[in-house]
């Protein structure tokens, strides 16, 4: 198996672009999109294909050679929508399985997992909370001011996983995307993500940097211990203050009323530390907001406010840059990469060989 760096951090832009793949150039980035895991799983099993998608480098390399549009933000949805659409039928097979997708079918998530830990006879429940973990991180502890709508979730048959998702960003519509690998990951909480690919750098209470593990600490026991009411009568006092305008929590999206039945959840619930409260039913970004805000301003334990995010062309792009889909060079890739993988499941591995010591020169 080849080793892949833990964890790579880097910026690049993500625009959000009109329109969809044409049929005839999605129905080709599935076909080699499929060839392409069936070589990587011939050579280092189906854990290499998971820890590959995990890496945001790797993976936007492999949108560019599928032919799309390396600056939009459709190159993750579209990337994820031809691996799912390519490997379909042939999960049992590899034991890799895709589930998720872009809206509606990222909710789709639990039911697909279930459904193909019936057929493997594997206990779904500790990949459907990692699916659902990550997605709450992303969504809840770490506001950055990008709207999830897109959540794919990779995992084998022995139980590796690896999640690629992305939120858009209304205002400026840019998209930014997440990448999380269950191998090595030692909390849900703390630094997790394996990497995060982004326009720019920007404001965020990021409540899963390891200089927030205070706050982690804290939140909960505040969340858990103190009685609703008092925390209601604190927040609507934390409103009538006059906060310094360089203050990165501001009290004005948040509605003290709103959140006392919140509170009544967590105080009755009494999570044990910050991955309990977060996932708690309810308890999403305002909560958080407010959280970290009594965090801070009431018992002196301020969050992070550190942005996570830190960034070839084979057969050119979508929208005809560098240069447009070379039909011909694309068919011809499928076709050779089929046939080595086919003639190496028979035992003739003499063109894999010869692909592997292309990649060496």
């Amino acid at each position: 198996m080849t080793s892949l760096p833990a964890r790579r951090t880097g910026t690049a832009d993500l625009p959000l672009h009109g329109g969809r793949a044409p049929r005839w150039l999605f129905q080709r980035m599935s076909r080699l999109a499929r060839e392409i895991v069936l070589a990587v799983t011939e050579e280092y099993g189906p854990a290499e294909v998971v820890s590959r998608l995990s890496d945001p480098f790797w993976f936007h390399s492999l949108g560019c050679l599928l032919g799309f549009d390396w600056h939009s933000s459709g190159l993750t949805t579209t990337t994820c929508g031809a691996l799912k659409d390519g490997l379909r039928g042939l999960e049992g097979e590899l034991g890799l399985f895709i589930c998720g997708g872009k809206g509606a079918a990222s909710r789709r998530t639990p039911q697909e997992v279930t459904l193909a830990g019936e057929r493997l006879g594997l206990d779904p429940t500790p990949l459907i909370y990692a699916s659902r973990m990550s997605a709450k991180v992303d969504s809840a502890a770490l506001q950055d001011g990008y709207q999830l709508y897109h959540h794919t979730f990779v995992f084998t048959a022995s139980g590796s996983w690896a999640v690629v998702q992305q939120g858009m960003n209304g205002a400026t519509r840019y998209a930014r995307r997440y990448h999380w690998r269950g191998e090595g990951l030692a909390s849900f909480v703390n630094e997790p993500h394996t990497g995060i690919v982004s326009p720019a750098r920007g404001p965020a209470l990021n409540l899963v940097a390891a200089e927030s593990h205070p706050a982690r600490q804290v939140i909960p026991q505040i969340a858990g211990q103190a009685r609703p009411e008092k925390l209601v009568r604190e927040l609507t006092r934390i409103k009538e203050l006059s906060l310094p305008p360089h203050h990165p929590l501001t009290a004005k999206d948040i509605h003290p009323h709103r959140l006392a039945k919140i509170f009544l959840s967590t105080y009755e619930r009494k999570p044990a530390d910050f991955e309990a409260l977060l996932g708690t039913p309810g308890v999403g970004p305002r909560t958080l907001r407010a959280l970290s805000l009594l965090s801070e301003v009431v018992w002196g334990v301020a969050p992070s406010f550190r942005d996570p995010a830190r960034y070839s062309f084979a057969h050119g792009g979508k929208d005809g840059y560098p240069y447009p889909v070379d039909r011909e060079t694309y068919d011809e890739t499928i076709d050779c990469l089929s046939r080595a993988v086919s003639r190496a499941r028979l035992g003739h591995r003499e063109k894999m060989e010869a692909l592997r010591r292309l990649g060496t020169r």
